[in-house]
C-alpha cells in the first residue's frame, strides 16, 4: 500500500507563539517548530499499516527550507522517503491555496491512503482533509480514533463528543486521526542516523503546475487585518453577602447578560 502522511511544521504550542509585525502571519522564524502534535499519530499509524500489510511510507511538508527540521524527525520514526514542498511564493497562503498546492503533490505521489493530524495546532480549523478529499475525489474519513484495513476497504471508528461512529471506504481515501488512536514511538539512535541517508524531493510550484499568484497572499480567500496580545485578566468581582448577596450576584450575571 503506498502511504501518504501530511506533516506540517508549527510552533511548539508549549512556548510563547507570535503574530509577525510586518504581514500578520505566524512568526516561525523566532519559533521553536516542532511537528505538529497530530500528526506524529497520523506517522506511527501508517507505520502500524506498513508493517501490517507491506507497502512504503512517504512524508510530505509544505513549507519553507527549516521545515527540513522536521522532516528528518517524521523519517527518524520510520517512513521511506519525503517530499517537501518549498517555494517562496507559498508565504501567506490561506488553507484554501495549501490545499490546492497538496492536491497537485498527493496527484503526483498516487497514494492508495493519505493520513493526517484532524488539526494543526496553529490553525485549527480542522478542514485540510475535507478539502483535498474535495479536489481529489476520494473519500475522507475524519476525526479516526480507530483505523482498519481490509484489502481496499478501510473502515474507522470516528470520534464525537457522545461516542463513535463506524464509517467505511474504499481506497484511495484520506484519513485524519485523533491522538487516541495510538500512541507515537520515539525515534531510535539507528532511526536518526538512518534519516539522513533517506531520500527527500523538493518541489517548487512549477513542478506541480501551480501559478505564484493562486497562492501566497496574492491568492488568499481569508487574512488577518490586525492583531493584538490578549489584555492581562482584571481583578473579579467579590460579592459580600450583608444580606444582599443574592440580588449583587443577580444584578451582575445581568449586566454580563448570562440571565
Amino acid at each position: 500500500m503506498n502511504i501518504v502522511v501530511l506533516v506540517k511544521q508549527v510552533p511548539d504550542s508549549g512556548a510563547d507563539r507570535n503574530l509577525r509585525s510586518d504581514d500578520n502571519t505566524v512568526d516561525r522564524g523566532s519559533a521553536s517548530n516542532v511537528i505538529n502534535e497530530m500528526d506524529e499519530y497520523a506517522i506511527e499509524e501508517a507505520l502500524k499499516i506498513k508493517e501490517a500489510h507491506g507497502g512504503e511510507v512517504t512524508i510530505l511538508t509544505m513549507g519553507p527550507d527549516r521545515a527540513t527540521e522536521s522532516i528528518r524527525k517524521a523519517l527518524s520514526m520510520g517512513p521511506d522517503k519525503a517530499v517537501h514542498v518549498v517555494d517562496d511564493a507559498l508565504h501567506g497562503s490561506c488553507a484554501v491555496a495549501t490545499s490546492k498546492v497538496l492536491a497537485a503533490a498527493l496527484s503526483q505521489l498516487g497514494a492508495d491512503l493519505v493520513l493526517c493530524g484532524s488539526e494543526s495546532t496553529d490553525g485549527r480549523v480542522q478542514v485540510m482533509p475535507h478539502m483535498l478529499a474535495e479536489r481529489l475525489g476520494i473519500a475522507a474519513l475524519t476525526g479516526a480514533r480507530k483505523l482498519t484495513v481490509d484489502g481496499t476497504t478501510l473502515t474507522v471508528e470516528r470520534q464525537t463528543e457522545e461516542g463513535y461512529e463506524v464509517v467505511t471506504a474504499s481506497t484511495p481515501a484520506i484519513v485524519s486521526v485523533w491522538d487516541t488512536i495510538n500512541e507515537p514511538r520515539y525515534p531510535s539512535f539507528k532511526g536518526i542516523m538512518a534519516a539522513k541517508k533517506k531520500p527527500v524531493q523538493t518541489l517548487a510550484l512549477s513542478d506541480l503546475g501551480v501559478a505564484a499568484g493562486e497562492v501566497g497572499f496574492d491568492g488568499a480567500t481569508s487574512v488577518v487585518v490586525e492583531h493584538s496580545k490578549r489584555p492581562p485578566r482584571s481583578a473579579g468581582v467579590k460579592v459580600t453577602d450583608e444580606g444582599s448577596g443574592g440580588v449583587q450576584l443577580v444584578e451582575f450575571l445581568a449586566t454580563e447578560k448570562f440571565v
